[in-house]
Protein backbone atom coordinates (compact mmCIF):
# COMPACT_ATOMS: atom_id res chain seq x y z
CA UNK A 1 0.00 0.00 0.00
CA UNK A 2 1.11 3.55 -0.94
CA UNK A 3 2.27 5.62 1.86
CA UNK A 4 0.69 9.09 1.91
CA UNK A 5 2.04 12.17 2.50
CA UNK A 6 0.81 14.84 4.96
CA UNK A 7 -0.78 17.46 3.53
CA UNK A 8 1.26 21.07 3.78
CA UNK A 9 -0.62 24.01 3.50
CA UNK A 10 0.63 26.53 0.94
CA UNK A 11 2.32 29.58 2.61
CA UNK A 12 1.10 32.76 1.75
CA UNK A 13 3.61 35.28 -0.06
CA UNK A 14 4.59 38.27 2.78
CA UNK A 15 2.78 41.76 1.80
CA UNK A 16 4.81 45.00 2.28
CA UNK A 17 2.51 47.66 3.73
CA UNK A 18 2.96 51.15 2.99
CA UNK A 19 2.77 52.43 6.33
CA UNK A 20 6.39 50.74 6.71
CA UNK A 21 7.62 51.59 3.36
CA UNK A 22 6.46 54.61 2.26
CA UNK A 23 7.62 57.87 4.82
CA UNK A 24 4.82 60.22 4.32
CA UNK A 25 2.20 57.67 4.58
CA UNK A 26 3.98 56.51 7.79
CA UNK A 27 3.24 60.19 9.23
CA UNK A 28 -0.23 60.00 8.38
CA UNK A 29 -1.43 56.51 10.38
CA UNK A 30 -0.71 58.06 13.75
CA UNK A 31 -4.48 58.77 14.28
CA UNK A 32 -5.06 54.98 13.93
CA UNK A 33 -2.11 53.80 16.26
CA UNK A 34 0.97 54.16 14.00
CA UNK A 35 2.58 52.22 11.29
CA UNK A 36 1.64 48.23 11.09
CA UNK A 37 4.65 46.79 14.00
CA UNK A 38 7.53 45.15 12.38
CA UNK A 39 6.84 41.84 13.90
CA UNK A 40 3.39 41.32 11.99
CA UNK A 41 2.89 38.99 9.48
CA UNK A 42 0.27 40.68 6.33
CA UNK A 43 -0.48 38.59 3.25
CA UNK A 44 0.81 35.23 6.13
CA UNK A 45 -2.23 35.57 8.04
CA UNK A 46 -6.13 35.80 7.46
CA UNK A 47 -7.56 39.46 8.14
CA UNK A 48 -10.99 39.08 8.62
CA UNK A 49 -13.76 40.09 6.26
CA UNK A 50 -11.46 43.00 5.16
CA UNK A 51 -9.14 41.86 2.62
CA UNK A 52 -6.94 44.15 1.09
CA UNK A 53 -8.92 43.50 -2.24
CA UNK A 54 -12.50 44.38 -0.34
CA UNK A 55 -10.81 47.84 0.79
CA UNK A 56 -9.28 48.38 -2.46
CA UNK A 57 -13.53 48.39 -3.89
CA UNK A 58 -14.36 50.43 -1.07
CA UNK A 59 -12.08 52.71 -1.64
CA UNK A 60 -12.63 52.95 -5.43
CA UNK A 61 -16.54 53.22 -5.05
CA UNK A 62 -16.19 55.89 -2.84
CA UNK A 63 -13.62 57.86 -5.42
CA UNK A 64 -16.63 56.84 -7.64
CA UNK A 65 -18.95 58.51 -6.10
CA UNK A 66 -16.89 61.85 -5.91
CA UNK A 67 -16.69 61.64 -9.65
CA UNK A 68 -20.38 61.91 -10.68
CA UNK A 69 -21.01 64.23 -7.36
CA UNK A 70 -18.32 66.55 -9.74
CA UNK A 71 -20.28 66.20 -12.68
CA UNK A 72 -23.61 67.02 -10.55
CA UNK A 73 -24.25 70.78 -11.87
CA UNK A 74 -24.30 69.26 -15.84
CA UNK A 75 -26.38 66.45 -14.39
CA UNK A 76 -29.23 68.65 -13.07
CA UNK A 77 -28.99 71.21 -15.30
CA UNK A 78 -27.93 70.23 -18.55
CA UNK A 79 -24.62 70.06 -20.51
CA UNK A 80 -24.74 73.41 -21.87
CA UNK A 81 -22.02 75.42 -23.21
CA UNK A 82 -20.20 77.27 -21.66
CA UNK A 83 -21.66 76.70 -18.38
CA UNK A 84 -20.15 73.13 -18.72
CA UNK A 85 -17.01 74.34 -18.76
CA UNK A 86 -17.33 77.13 -16.03
CA UNK A 87 -19.16 74.16 -13.89
CA UNK A 88 -15.70 71.86 -14.64
CA UNK A 89 -18.28 69.17 -15.08
CA UNK A 90 -17.37 68.42 -19.29
CA UNK A 91 -18.12 65.02 -20.61
CA UNK A 92 -18.17 63.97 -24.36
CA UNK A 93 -20.48 61.77 -23.67
CA UNK A 94 -23.54 63.72 -23.85
CA UNK A 95 -21.72 66.00 -26.45
CA UNK A 96 -21.23 62.74 -28.63
CA UNK A 97 -24.87 61.34 -28.02
CA UNK A 98 -26.45 64.98 -29.63
CA UNK A 99 -23.76 66.03 -32.61
CA UNK A 100 -22.81 62.41 -33.80
CA UNK A 101 -26.56 60.63 -34.22
CA UNK A 102 -26.17 58.63 -31.43
CA UNK A 103 -28.85 59.97 -29.85
CA UNK A 104 -30.76 58.99 -33.56
CA UNK A 105 -30.09 55.58 -33.78
CA UNK A 106 -27.01 55.83 -35.39
CA UNK A 107 -24.42 52.63 -34.62
CA UNK A 108 -20.78 54.19 -35.45
CA UNK A 109 -19.31 51.48 -38.26
CA UNK A 110 -22.20 49.83 -38.40
CA UNK A 111 -24.58 52.71 -40.34
CA UNK A 112 -23.09 53.86 -43.80
CA UNK A 113 -22.16 57.38 -44.08
CA UNK A 114 -21.31 57.79 -40.28
CA UNK A 115 -18.14 59.07 -38.85
CA UNK A 116 -16.75 58.69 -35.69
CA UNK A 117 -13.31 59.87 -34.68
CA UNK A 118 -11.96 57.30 -32.16
CA UNK A 119 -11.46 53.32 -32.77
CA UNK A 120 -13.11 50.84 -33.73
CA UNK A 121 -13.67 49.03 -30.59
CA UNK A 122 -14.72 52.88 -28.89
CA UNK A 123 -17.06 53.38 -31.14
CA UNK A 124 -18.68 50.04 -30.83
CA UNK A 125 -19.32 50.46 -27.00
CA UNK A 126 -20.29 54.38 -27.61
CA UNK A 127 -23.31 52.92 -30.04
CA UNK A 128 -24.19 50.07 -28.12
CA UNK A 129 -24.44 51.91 -24.69
CA UNK A 130 -26.65 54.47 -26.69
CA UNK A 131 -29.17 51.46 -27.49
CA UNK A 132 -29.21 50.96 -23.61
CA UNK A 133 -30.98 54.13 -23.26
CA UNK A 134 -34.75 53.58 -23.25
CA UNK A 135 -36.96 56.55 -25.66
CA UNK A 136 -36.23 58.13 -28.90
CA UNK A 137 -34.46 61.26 -29.95
CA UNK A 138 -32.40 63.69 -28.05
CA UNK A 139 -33.70 64.80 -25.07
CA UNK A 140 -32.09 66.20 -22.01
CA UNK A 141 -33.79 62.96 -20.05
CA UNK A 142 -31.91 60.55 -22.50
CA UNK A 143 -28.93 62.90 -22.74
CA UNK A 144 -28.51 62.28 -18.76
CA UNK A 145 -29.37 58.32 -19.45
CA UNK A 146 -26.27 58.06 -21.60
CA UNK A 147 -23.90 59.57 -19.15
CA UNK A 148 -25.58 57.31 -16.66
CA UNK A 149 -25.06 54.50 -18.53
CA UNK A 150 -21.21 55.32 -19.46
CA UNK A 151 -20.47 56.23 -15.66
CA UNK A 152 -21.84 52.59 -14.66
CA UNK A 153 -19.81 51.06 -16.70
CA UNK A 154 -16.44 52.63 -16.71
CA UNK A 155 -17.17 52.50 -12.55
CA UNK A 156 -17.00 48.90 -12.95
CA UNK A 157 -14.17 48.44 -15.06
CA UNK A 158 -12.52 51.10 -13.02
CA UNK A 159 -13.06 48.49 -9.85
CA UNK A 160 -11.53 45.79 -12.38
CA UNK A 161 -8.21 47.41 -13.13
CA UNK A 162 -8.14 48.38 -9.44
CA UNK A 163 -8.06 44.93 -8.80
CA UNK A 164 -5.62 43.69 -11.88
CA UNK A 165 -3.01 46.28 -10.24
CA UNK A 166 -3.26 44.96 -6.90
CA UNK A 167 -3.14 41.31 -8.37
CA UNK A 168 -0.19 42.18 -10.54
CA UNK A 169 2.00 42.30 -7.76
CA UNK A 170 0.87 40.44 -4.55
CA UNK A 171 3.87 41.68 -2.44
CA UNK A 172 2.44 45.36 -2.93
CA UNK A 173 -0.81 45.32 -3.14
CA UNK A 174 -1.72 48.14 -1.47
CA UNK A 175 0.08 49.83 -4.32
CA UNK A 176 -3.54 49.67 -6.17
CA UNK A 177 -4.97 52.58 -3.89
CA UNK A 178 -3.18 54.97 -5.97
CA UNK A 179 -5.67 54.01 -9.17
CA UNK A 180 -8.59 53.57 -6.27
CA UNK A 181 -8.16 57.09 -5.01
CA UNK A 182 -6.73 58.99 -7.83
CA UNK A 183 -7.67 62.43 -8.03
CA UNK A 184 -6.88 62.46 -12.12
CA UNK A 185 -9.64 59.52 -12.55
CA UNK A 186 -12.17 61.83 -10.09
CA UNK A 187 -11.65 64.29 -12.14
CA UNK A 188 -11.42 63.02 -15.41
CA UNK A 189 -12.65 59.47 -15.78
CA UNK A 190 -15.91 60.29 -16.90
CA UNK A 191 -14.95 62.68 -19.43
CA UNK A 192 -14.46 59.76 -22.29
CA UNK A 193 -14.22 55.82 -22.77
CA UNK A 194 -10.43 56.18 -22.29
CA UNK A 195 -10.71 53.46 -18.63
CA UNK A 196 -11.93 51.29 -21.46
CA UNK A 197 -8.59 50.91 -22.58
CA UNK A 198 -6.63 51.28 -19.74
CA UNK A 199 -8.37 48.06 -18.25
CA UNK A 200 -7.75 46.47 -21.42
CA UNK A 201 -4.22 47.12 -20.77
CA UNK A 202 -4.12 46.18 -17.45
CA UNK A 203 -5.30 43.20 -17.79
CA UNK A 204 -2.49 42.53 -20.39
CA UNK A 205 0.11 43.43 -17.92
CA UNK A 206 -1.53 40.85 -15.75
CA UNK A 207 -1.75 37.49 -18.40
CA UNK A 208 1.89 38.82 -19.08
CA UNK A 209 3.17 38.46 -15.58
CA UNK A 210 1.71 35.21 -15.27
CA UNK A 211 3.15 34.18 -18.86
CA UNK A 212 -0.16 33.96 -20.15
CA UNK A 213 1.69 35.84 -23.48
CA UNK A 214 -1.89 34.75 -25.78
CA UNK A 215 -3.85 36.01 -23.99
CA UNK A 216 -1.76 39.00 -23.21
CA UNK A 217 -2.01 39.66 -26.46
CA UNK A 218 -5.25 39.65 -27.29
CA UNK A 219 -5.94 41.95 -24.56
CA UNK A 220 -3.31 44.36 -25.88
CA UNK A 221 -4.90 44.17 -29.19
CA UNK A 222 -8.70 44.84 -27.97
CA UNK A 223 -6.84 48.00 -26.41
CA UNK A 224 -5.29 49.19 -29.12
CA UNK A 225 -8.60 48.73 -31.03
CA UNK A 226 -9.81 50.90 -28.27
CA UNK A 227 -7.11 53.47 -27.70
CA UNK A 228 -4.12 53.21 -29.72
CA UNK A 229 -1.76 53.90 -26.89
CA UNK A 230 -1.75 50.61 -25.08
CA UNK A 231 0.31 49.03 -28.61
CA UNK A 232 3.38 50.38 -26.79
CA UNK A 233 3.34 48.03 -24.07
CA UNK A 234 5.37 45.70 -27.14
CA UNK A 235 7.98 47.84 -27.26
CA UNK A 236 8.61 47.42 -23.51
CA UNK A 237 8.43 43.85 -24.54
CA UNK A 238 10.94 43.88 -27.72
CA UNK A 239 13.32 46.08 -25.35
CA UNK A 240 13.19 43.47 -22.71
CA UNK A 241 13.69 40.52 -25.65
CA UNK A 242 17.11 42.38 -27.08
CA UNK A 243 18.12 42.35 -23.01
CA UNK A 244 17.49 38.91 -22.62
CA UNK A 245 17.78 37.17 -25.60
CA UNK A 246 13.91 35.89 -25.03
CA UNK A 247 11.98 36.61 -27.93
CA UNK A 248 9.46 33.95 -28.21
CA UNK A 249 7.67 36.41 -25.31
CA UNK A 250 7.55 39.44 -28.05
CA UNK A 251 6.86 37.39 -31.04
CA UNK A 252 3.65 35.46 -29.05
CA UNK A 253 2.45 38.35 -27.52
CA UNK A 254 2.65 40.66 -30.76
CA UNK A 255 1.71 38.23 -32.84
CA UNK A 256 -1.88 37.41 -30.69
CA UNK A 257 -1.49 41.54 -30.76
CA UNK A 258 -2.10 41.77 -34.13
CA UNK A 259 -4.36 38.88 -35.22
CA UNK A 260 -6.87 40.33 -32.52
CA UNK A 261 -6.68 43.59 -33.84
CA UNK A 262 -7.18 41.97 -37.27
CA UNK A 263 -10.30 40.60 -36.15
CA UNK A 264 -12.02 43.54 -34.85
CA UNK A 265 -10.66 46.14 -37.85
CA UNK A 266 -10.93 44.00 -40.63
CA UNK A 267 -14.80 43.65 -40.84
CA UNK A 268 -15.51 47.15 -40.94
CA UNK A 269 -12.37 48.03 -43.10
CA UNK A 270 -14.65 45.68 -45.76
CA UNK A 271 -17.97 46.42 -45.02
CA UNK A 272 -17.56 50.39 -44.40
CA UNK A 273 -14.43 51.69 -45.41
CA UNK A 274 -14.79 55.23 -44.84
CA UNK A 275 -16.04 54.82 -41.74
CA UNK A 276 -13.20 52.84 -40.64
CA UNK A 277 -11.15 55.43 -42.27
CA UNK A 278 -12.15 58.36 -40.96
CA UNK A 279 -10.47 58.31 -37.40
CA UNK A 280 -6.92 57.43 -39.17
CA UNK A 281 -7.56 60.89 -41.33
CA UNK A 282 -9.09 62.51 -38.57
CA UNK A 283 -5.80 61.74 -36.33
CA UNK A 284 -3.30 62.34 -39.56
CA UNK A 285 -5.29 66.17 -40.79
CA UNK A 286 -6.12 67.04 -36.77
CA UNK A 287 -4.37 70.32 -35.53
CA UNK A 288 -2.78 70.87 -32.51
CA UNK A 289 -5.09 69.66 -30.02
CA UNK A 290 -5.65 71.22 -26.97
CA UNK A 291 -3.14 71.17 -23.77
CA UNK A 292 -0.28 69.73 -25.93
CA UNK A 293 3.06 71.49 -26.14
CA UNK A 294 2.20 72.84 -30.08
CA UNK A 295 -1.39 74.05 -29.05
CA UNK A 296 0.49 76.04 -26.23
CA UNK A 297 3.24 77.48 -28.78
CA UNK A 298 0.61 78.32 -31.45
CA UNK A 299 -1.47 80.35 -28.72
CA UNK A 300 1.73 82.02 -27.27
CA UNK A 301 2.89 82.47 -30.97
CA UNK A 302 -0.57 84.45 -32.37
CA UNK A 303 -0.02 86.69 -28.92
CA UNK A 304 3.73 87.68 -30.42
CA UNK A 305 2.90 87.29 -34.27
CA UNK A 306 5.41 84.75 -34.31
CA UNK A 307 5.15 81.43 -37.12
CA UNK A 308 2.21 79.31 -36.49
CA UNK A 309 3.09 75.87 -37.02
CA UNK A 310 0.60 73.88 -39.10
CA UNK A 311 -0.67 70.05 -38.81
CA UNK A 312 1.97 68.51 -41.80
CA UNK A 313 4.91 70.39 -39.38
CA UNK A 314 3.70 69.08 -36.26
CA UNK A 315 3.02 65.46 -37.33
CA UNK A 316 6.42 65.59 -38.42
CA UNK A 317 8.75 67.27 -35.05
CA UNK A 318 5.88 65.23 -32.71
CA UNK A 319 7.11 61.67 -34.52
CA UNK A 320 10.36 62.39 -34.69
CA UNK A 321 10.67 63.88 -30.76
CA UNK A 322 8.76 60.39 -30.30
CA UNK A 323 11.46 58.23 -32.02
CA UNK A 324 14.33 59.72 -30.08
CA UNK A 325 12.27 59.74 -26.81
CA UNK A 326 12.03 55.85 -27.88
CA UNK A 327 15.83 55.91 -28.88
CA UNK A 328 17.10 57.17 -25.43
CA UNK A 329 14.46 54.77 -23.73
CA UNK A 330 16.24 52.22 -25.69
CA UNK A 331 19.39 52.93 -24.94
CA UNK A 332 18.91 53.19 -21.23
CA UNK A 333 17.31 49.24 -21.64
CA UNK A 334 20.32 47.96 -22.97
CA UNK A 335 23.13 49.85 -20.79
CA UNK A 336 21.46 50.04 -17.29
CA UNK A 337 23.58 47.96 -14.92
CA UNK A 338 20.69 45.86 -14.01
CA UNK A 339 17.60 44.81 -16.51
CA UNK A 340 14.78 47.49 -15.87
CA UNK A 341 11.04 46.23 -15.33
CA UNK A 342 8.71 45.77 -17.87
CA UNK A 343 6.32 48.22 -15.50
CA UNK A 344 9.60 50.92 -15.75
CA UNK A 345 9.93 50.74 -19.84
CA UNK A 346 5.90 50.87 -20.28
CA UNK A 347 5.85 54.06 -18.02
CA UNK A 348 8.33 55.91 -19.74
CA UNK A 349 7.19 54.95 -23.22
CA UNK A 350 3.66 55.81 -22.47
CA UNK A 351 4.90 59.46 -20.47
CA UNK A 352 6.74 60.27 -23.47
CA UNK A 353 4.22 59.50 -26.07
CA UNK A 354 1.66 62.07 -23.90
CA UNK A 355 4.59 64.73 -23.34
CA UNK A 356 5.18 64.61 -27.40
CA UNK A 357 2.05 63.83 -28.92
CA UNK A 358 0.24 66.68 -30.72
CA UNK A 359 -3.14 65.81 -28.08
CA UNK A 360 -3.61 66.01 -25.00
CA UNK A 361 -6.89 66.02 -23.31
CA UNK A 362 -7.87 65.66 -20.08
CA UNK A 363 -8.82 62.23 -19.55
CA UNK A 364 -4.84 60.81 -20.80
CA UNK A 365 -3.94 61.48 -17.61
CA UNK A 366 -5.83 58.38 -16.39
CA UNK A 367 -2.87 56.25 -18.81
CA UNK A 368 -0.55 56.99 -16.96
CA UNK A 369 -2.11 56.19 -13.21
CA UNK A 370 -1.80 52.37 -12.87
CA UNK A 371 1.22 51.95 -14.81
CA UNK A 372 3.15 54.47 -12.31
CA UNK A 373 1.58 52.77 -9.61
CA UNK A 374 3.51 49.68 -10.54
CA UNK A 375 6.23 51.46 -12.04
CA UNK A 376 7.72 53.58 -8.94
CA UNK A 377 5.10 53.31 -6.32
CA UNK A 378 5.89 56.57 -4.12
CA UNK A 379 2.97 58.74 -2.91
CA UNK A 380 4.75 61.81 -2.62
CA UNK A 381 6.07 62.23 -5.96
CA UNK A 382 2.32 60.77 -6.64
CA UNK A 383 0.75 63.43 -5.13
CA UNK A 384 2.55 65.93 -6.18
CA UNK A 385 2.18 65.14 -9.89
CA UNK A 386 -1.84 65.01 -9.69
CA UNK A 387 -1.82 68.38 -7.87
CA UNK A 388 0.00 69.88 -10.69
CA UNK A 389 -2.72 67.73 -13.21
CA UNK A 390 -5.33 69.25 -11.17
CA UNK A 391 -4.64 72.46 -11.82
CA UNK A 392 -3.93 71.98 -15.29
CA UNK A 393 -7.63 70.27 -15.53
CA UNK A 394 -9.21 73.36 -13.64
CA UNK A 395 -7.22 75.68 -16.34
CA UNK A 396 -8.53 73.73 -19.27
CA UNK A 397 -12.14 74.82 -18.50
CA UNK A 398 -11.92 77.61 -17.51
CA UNK A 399 -9.77 78.40 -20.40
CA UNK A 400 -12.43 76.37 -22.70
CA UNK A 401 -15.57 78.63 -20.68
CA UNK A 402 -13.62 81.91 -21.72
CA UNK A 403 -13.07 80.92 -25.44
CA UNK A 404 -16.82 79.82 -25.82
CA UNK A 405 -18.79 82.63 -24.15
CA UNK A 406 -16.28 85.42 -25.85
CA UNK A 407 -15.75 86.41 -22.46
CA UNK A 408 -13.46 89.45 -21.55
CA UNK A 409 -9.86 88.51 -19.66
CA UNK A 410 -11.02 90.11 -17.02
CA UNK A 411 -13.10 88.41 -15.90
CA UNK A 412 -11.59 85.23 -16.99
CA UNK A 413 -8.52 83.10 -17.15
CA UNK A 414 -5.91 84.58 -19.44
CA UNK A 415 -4.03 82.64 -21.92
CA UNK A 416 -0.60 82.97 -20.06
CA UNK A 417 -2.06 81.15 -17.16
CA UNK A 418 -3.68 78.09 -18.88
CA UNK A 419 -0.33 77.88 -20.93
CA UNK A 420 2.08 78.06 -17.70
CA UNK A 421 -0.83 75.59 -16.27
CA UNK A 422 -0.03 72.96 -19.18
CA UNK A 423 3.99 73.40 -18.83
CA UNK A 424 3.00 72.78 -15.44
CA UNK A 425 1.49 69.36 -16.27
CA UNK A 426 4.39 68.65 -18.60
CA UNK A 427 7.41 69.09 -16.21
CA UNK A 428 5.34 66.97 -13.88
CA UNK A 429 5.18 64.08 -15.85
CA UNK A 430 8.66 64.60 -16.73
CA UNK A 431 9.89 64.58 -13.39
CA UNK A 432 8.11 61.04 -12.95
CA UNK A 433 10.04 59.95 -16.06
CA UNK A 434 13.13 61.44 -14.22
CA UNK A 435 12.43 59.37 -11.25
CA UNK A 436 11.84 56.52 -13.14
CA UNK A 437 14.88 56.40 -15.09
CA UNK A 438 16.92 57.11 -11.93
CA UNK A 439 15.53 53.82 -10.65
CA UNK A 440 16.53 51.78 -13.59
CA UNK A 441 20.17 53.25 -13.28
CA UNK A 442 20.32 52.83 -9.96
CA UNK A 443 17.90 49.91 -8.77
CA UNK A 444 18.79 50.59 -4.71
CA UNK A 445 16.40 53.23 -5.29
CA UNK A 446 13.29 50.69 -6.70
CA UNK A 447 11.72 49.61 -3.40
CA UNK A 448 9.89 46.71 -5.88
CA UNK A 449 13.35 45.15 -5.43
CA UNK A 450 14.04 45.52 -1.80
CA UNK A 451 13.33 41.98 -1.13
CA UNK A 452 15.54 40.37 -3.60
CA UNK A 453 12.51 40.33 -6.21
CA UNK A 454 13.63 40.87 -10.06
CA UNK A 455 10.67 41.90 -12.13
CA UNK A 456 7.32 40.65 -10.42
CA UNK A 457 5.65 42.15 -13.43
CA UNK A 458 7.70 40.55 -15.97
CA UNK A 459 6.36 37.08 -16.37
CA UNK A 460 9.03 35.15 -18.70
CA UNK A 461 11.41 37.66 -18.13
CA UNK A 462 11.39 37.34 -14.12
CA UNK A 463 14.73 36.58 -13.39
CA UNK A 464 16.06 35.91 -16.73
CA UNK A 465 19.94 36.30 -17.29
CA UNK A 466 21.12 39.19 -19.74
CA UNK A 467 22.21 38.33 -23.14
CA UNK A 468 23.32 41.97 -24.25
CA UNK A 469 24.20 44.96 -21.98
CA UNK A 470 26.21 47.21 -23.32
CA UNK A 471 28.43 48.83 -20.27
CA UNK A 472 29.27 52.62 -21.69
CA UNK A 473 31.63 52.77 -18.86
CA UNK A 474 33.27 49.42 -18.95
CA UNK A 475 33.24 48.16 -22.53
CA UNK A 476 35.05 44.87 -21.65
CA UNK A 477 32.25 44.16 -19.24
CA UNK A 478 29.75 44.47 -21.68
CA UNK A 479 27.65 41.48 -22.63
CA UNK A 480 27.41 40.77 -26.40
CA UNK A 481 24.70 38.76 -28.07
CA UNK A 482 25.46 34.57 -27.90
CA UNK A 483 24.08 32.22 -30.02
CA UNK A 484 20.17 32.57 -30.32
CA UNK A 485 18.07 31.12 -27.36
CA UNK A 486 15.75 27.83 -27.96
CA UNK A 487 12.71 27.00 -25.75
CA UNK A 488 14.97 24.42 -24.23
CA UNK A 489 18.08 26.69 -23.42
CA UNK A 490 15.25 29.54 -21.95
CA UNK A 491 13.19 27.05 -19.99
CA UNK A 492 17.16 26.21 -18.88
CA UNK A 493 17.67 29.78 -17.42
CA UNK A 494 14.64 29.98 -15.96
CA UNK A 495 15.18 27.16 -14.12
CA UNK A 496 18.36 28.59 -13.00
CA UNK A 497 16.68 31.25 -11.07
CA UNK A 498 19.23 33.85 -12.60
CA UNK A 499 19.41 37.08 -11.27
CA UNK A 500 21.90 39.29 -12.81
CA UNK A 501 19.75 41.04 -15.18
Amino acid sequence: MQETKPHRQQKRARAEVPSRSDNLLRNFTELIGGPLGKHSSPGEASSGPFTVERVLIILTVLAALLAVLAKDYCRVNGWETPGQFYSTCYSDFPELFKNRGLGDGVLPLFTQGSQFEYPVLMGIIAGITALLVPGQGVNNDRVLGYFDVNATLIVAIWVVTVLLTARINKRRPWDAAMVALAPGIILAGLINWDMWAVALLALGMYFFSKDKLVLAGICIGLGTATKLYPVLFLGAVLLLALRTGKFRPFLATSGAALVSWLVVNLPFAALNPTGWQYFFEFTQDRPAGYSSPWFSYNLVADRLHWMQMDAASINVIALSLFVLACALIAALALCAPRRPRVAQLVFLIVAAFILTNKVYSPQFVIWLIPLLALARPRWRDFLLWQAAEGLHWAAIWMYLGQATSGGSVQHNIDMSYYVLAVVLHMAATAYLMARVVMDIWDPAQDHLRNHGDDDPHGGPFNGAPDWLRIDLFNPARSVLPRRPQTATTEAAQTAEGGNNG
